[in-house]
């Protein structure tokens, strides 16, 4: 890719909850439980035989090749707007499901999701769609983490299924509409794909982004995403597996 990535400092982990309270409020990449009494010191660690790492849904490689991953369950709300197409949003609800949560779509566009639908065993394995403000609640709970996707074009209505602990909302958005702003000054974290020059700026405005940014989002390749925070900006390539291919095909921007 040609950008690059321009990453704050991520928050320490100190004692206490302080530096696991900051990464709760950010983006990409969510801590497992750490607590004091489990602390090792380094040359213990190197005898570990398991892999120890981050919690969430793997989004993909950064610009260095490293694994992105996408905290979505969260002991706290959590709202996520993407700005692409529908390809990358089935790629995440796929992938959440793989994670044991349980994915909610409410769409306008059914039919778009049945695939995956029929995939998952008809609903009954972890993804269930609803047509646009019939989403039920959904009892969310740590051992039973949701993920709410919300597919319902450039003006989706307020949903009546809202963001809560262990309940996060992923709101999908072909391109930028009069809500964008809105939607983008309330969500937690932000992902833009390739978008026009005016939207660009436009998005480059609301999220603060320089102008080398702006002006790579409208030669973002297919698949490539900008994931942005209050803190941290990062592009990530989705990379889909054969099982994933065989279902949906390629990455592609266009619906």
């Amino acid at each position: 890719m040609a950008a690059t990535t321009t990453p704050s400092p991520a928050p320490g982990v100190g004692p206490g909850n302080a530096g696991l309270g900051a990464r709760l409020r950010t983006g990409i990449g969510l801590l497992g439980p750490r607590h004091p009494r489990h602390a090792l010191s380094v040359a213990e660690a190197d005898t570990l035989s398991l892999p120890v790492g981050d919690d969430g849904v793997v989004v993909g490689v950064d610009t260095e090749g490293e694994p992105a991953v996408l905290g979505v369950n969260r002991p706290t709300p959590y709202d996520i707007l993407l700005i692409s197409g529908l390809w990358t949003a089935q790629v995440l609800a796929l992938r959440a499901a793989a994670t044991g949560a349980r994915v909610a779509v409410e769409t306008g566009r059914p039919q778009a999701w049945s695939q995956l639908v029929h995939a998952m065993g008809g609903g009954q394995n972890g993804l269930a769609v609803y047509d646009v403000g019939r989403v039920p609640p959904q009892g969310a709970s740590a051992g039973t983490p949701v993920l709410v996707v919300r597919d319902c074009g450039m003006r989706p209505p307020r949903g009546r299924v809202t963001s809560a602990p262990w309940q996060a909302v992923l709101t999908l958005l072909p391109y930028l509409s009069p809500v964008a702003p809105r939607l983008m000054r309330q969500a937690r974290l932000v992902g833009v794909q390739r978008v026009s020059p005016d939207e660009a700026a436009e998005i480059g405005r609301v999220m603060g982004l320089p102008r080398t940014e702006r002006e790579t989002l409208p030669t973002l390749p297919d698949g490539v995403t900008l994931w942005c925070t209050e803190r941290d900006r990062q592009y990530v390539m989705t990379q889909p597996t054969d099982a994933e291919v065989g279902l949906l095909g390629m990455a592609r921007r266009m619906d």
